[in-house]
């Protein structure tokens, strides 16, 4: 369901039909719960840039000239400077000697870390040092010297050329030797005369390097030369005490007989081994192993004759008997062959026992020839190793010997020749221009940076002016939204204008004169600020307005007059009411007299009703003065204007209440807290922004609706937003200068 929230009734509607009948109550509808959006973060919008600089093209404009005029005078006034430039062309590619390894050694891959180290050296002392001396540039152009140093102390110092500059262009294998000077000639001479400096220090540098190299060499040659003597010695001696020309030889000589009689006597173990297997079978006495001994082939064949003799025998045995003559005759073969047969096998035995003590006598002296050959070459194999020891040394020695010795040439020879690898490629010549002032140059940079400087000034001159000007701006920083803004009237400038003049106050309004277009559309802003607060809630018009500002002369009295006049001139009934009991304003602006009032009212002397003064050129409007000043009605005045209000809103469409300052006066907060709203008047480009957030914090604090921010006396100046008042009061000249009063 809907919340029904009760608000004061108001009149019916006025007989002129300008104020619509609003009901008793007024049907509002709950939020849906929907949470509240973030605030966005304030955004300064390029736009007020922009006004900011139209604002103070002028003094820009004036400063930049003035700048740029004051370079192009000084420059034109300083001394002409003169810059030469020598080349130097490095060949990483040359070899650094004519011969030897130097010849054939490539560059390194370290063409940065180089040529920075050649930066260096030419702006070392001993490059620039001849250089100084000879164009006398010792004592005008090195560093600073402290003038109570000793003489000599300042002659040994380091040179430093201020004006010298060496550099490097990207990617190249060059070196720039620039000079700056006021003349021309000598700014030359000196960059050749460094470059040249440069080049001879590089070749002395390196012939003392390879001089003295040789002389450290030749040292070390001596006591080479000695130990190869001593080591060759050695080594003729080790030769003639061996009695041999080749030791090595005669390892090898020995090695191969050593090798062949031990293959002879290992032979020789088989054979031993082998006749001593024979001569123990033959000791057994069987016919095989007779048979199976050199001498068995003899001995089988006469066996077998044996056995045909021995079957012939037995078979004439068996025929003839044993008295045939024939028997006779082959039992004597039989017994000669028997005798033959064990006659052959004891030589057989015999030859075998001999046989395998010849094998036996023949592995023992190899043997002991194999023994004895070891022997010897073991002896002279480390004799051997000592001769190797000896000879190398002997060849190592004269190897160094005569490397240093080649080495001592190489070096001599290197040392002086002068490689072509750094040298001049472009002479420095005197130059026709000045690179120093540069005038166009300067006057740009001038410019650049003086316009820099400027919009840099007013930039911060915008961010830093804390005063309140801008309605954008007091919605960002304040969070509260701007009803209106009044131009400023020139003429009303630091004076009290009485608006009614022989009881006439349409003249004092609009009057005709020099600013009459300024007024005219001072009174067109108070008609917008005049519906800007009417119409701001449809829902609920406010029926009573606080008036107040941070701090006083702010305006606060001439807006509400002017406010209260316009919205009677709707015909609708208004009541002004002059709060200010401390510094009242408005009788005297309206003529009226201040002999009884809202002090009065206060203090309980009269009604109010009593104290409403009529003005009879405005029939819709009445007034209530601030009466004589009271200490004590002001402290009460907060619960009196309460009952005032409830009873003062049943009679009148709007009651306007004109209140002191709220910083510093107690009253503006008792009346806002029974008003239905607070308007808040300020000086634009002069209140300052931390007032005004003050008088809103307080405002707040007590749940008062604070309807807004009025801007007062603002020029078309203060802001981009304001350029239309200029319009307007040509506008409202013309007008009321063709219209006759």
């Amino acid at each position: 369901m809907p919340e029904e929230i009760p608000l004061r009734a108001l009149p019916a509607p006025h007989p002129n039909g300008a104020l619509p009948a609003v009901p008793e109550y007024v049907t509002a509808y709950p939020s849906h719960g929907y949470p509240d959006p973030e605030p966005e973060e304030p955004v300064v919008p390029l736009s007020h840039y922009l006004w900011i600089l139209r604002y103070h093209k002028w003094a820009i404009i004036a400063f930049v000239l003035v700048c740029v005029a004051s370079t192009v005078v000084v420059s034109s006034r300083l001394t002409p400077i003169y810059e030469a430039t020598a080349t130097i062309d490095i060949d990483r590619q040359a070899p650094a000697g004519v011969i030897g390894q130097d010849a054939a050694r490539m560059a390194p891959n370290d063409a940065d870390q180089f040529l920075a180290t050649q930066i260096k050296t030419i702006q070392s002392d001993s490059v620039l040092r001849p250089v100084a001396q000879r164009f006398k540039l010792s004592s005008a152009d090195t560093s600073l010297r402290e003038p109570r140093l000793p003489t000599s102390r300042v002659q040994n110092a380091p040179v430093a050329l201020k004006n010298l500059k060496v550099t490097r262009p990207p990617n190249t294998y060059l070196l720039l030797i620039s000079y700056r000077s006021p003349n021309p000639d000598l700014a030359a001479d000196v960059s050749n005369g460094v470059a040249e400096s440069y080049i001879q220090h590089t070749y002395d540098i390196r012939f003392r390097a390879s001089a003295g190299l040789s002389a450290f060499m030749e040292k070390q040659m001596e006591e080479l030369k000695a130990k190869m003597e001593r080591s060759s010695a050695a080594l003729a001696q080790f030769e003639k005490d061996l009695s041999v020309i080749n030791p090595e030889e005669k390892t090898s000589i020995l090695s191969a007989r050593l090798l062949q009689i031990n293959t002879e006597f290992t032979s020789a173990q088989g054979d031993r081994v082998r006749k001593q297997a024979a001569a123990d079978s033959v000791k057994s006495g069987s016919l095989e192993a007779a048979q199976a001994s050199t001498q068995g082939e003899q001995l089988r064949k006469l066996a077998d004759r044996l056995d045909e003799a021995r079957e012939k025998f037995a078979g004439i045995k068996t025929q003839y008997g044993v008295n045939h003559p024939e028997y006779q005759k082959t039992l004597s073969q039989v017994t000669e062959l028997d005798r033959q047969f064990a006659s052959l096998r004891a030589n057989v035995r015999q030859r075998v026992n001999l046989e395998f003590q010849e094998a036996a006598n023949r592995e023992t002296m190899l043997k002991k020839a194999v023994a004895d050959i070891k022997v010897e070459f073991d002896q002279l194999n480390a004799r051997s190793f000592e001769y190797k020891t000896v000879k190398r040394e002997a060849d190592a020695d004269k190897g160094l010997y005569e490397e240093l010795i080649h080495k001592i040439k190489e070096a001599g020879i290197n040392s002086s020749f002068q490689n072509s690898s750094i040298r001049l490629s472009d002479s420095a010549r005197p130059p026709l221009l000045p690179i120093f002032p540069n005038v166009p140059l300067n006057a740009m940079l001038a410019f650049l940076f003086s316009t820099l400087l400027a919009v840099g000034a007013a930039v911060m001159a915008d961010v830093l002016d804390n005063s309140v000007r801008d309605p954008e701006q007091i919605q960002r920083s304040l969070g509260t939204e701007v009803l209106g803004s009044l131009p400023v009237v020139k003429s009303w400038h630091n004076k009290v204008l009485p608006l009614a003049v022989n009881g006439n106050a349409v003249g004092a309004l609009v009057k005709s004169g020099r600013h009459n277009g300024q007024a005219a559309a001072f009174e067109e802003a108070i008609r917008t600020l005049r519906d800007s607060i009417l119409l701001s809630d449809l829902g609920r018009r406010p029926r009573s307005l606080l008036i107040t500002s941070a701090t006083p002369r702010e305006g606060k009295t001439t807006t509400s007059i002017h406010l209260a006049i316009a919205h009677s001139l709707q015909s609708r009934k208004t009541l002004l009411i002059d709060a200010d009991l401390r510094r009242p304003g408005i009788h005297e602006r309206l003529s009226l007299s201040n002999d009884k009032g809202l002090s009065t009212v206060v203090s309980g002397e009269i009604a109010w009703h009593e104290g409403i003064q009529k003005s009879a050129t405005y029939p819709d409007l009445d007034v209530l003065t601030a009466g004589p000043a009271s200490r004590r009605a002001a402290d009460r005045l907060g619960s009196v204007l309460d009952k005032l209000l409830a009873e003062a809103e049943k009679e009148y469409d709007l009651v306007i209440i004109d209140a002191p300052p709220l910083l510093g006066f107690a009253e503006p907060l008792q009346i806002a807290a029974v008003v239905d709203g607070v308007v808040v008047i300020t000086m634009a480009g002069q209140t300052n922004r931390n007032a005004v957030a003050s008088v809103l914090s307080s405002l707040k604090r007590i749940k008062t609706n604070v309807i807004g921010v009025v801007l007062n006396e603002v020029r078309e100046d203060m802001s981009d937003r304001y350029y239309y008042y200029g319009y307007y009061g040509k506008y409202y000249s013309k007008y009321y200068g063709q219209t006759k009063e």
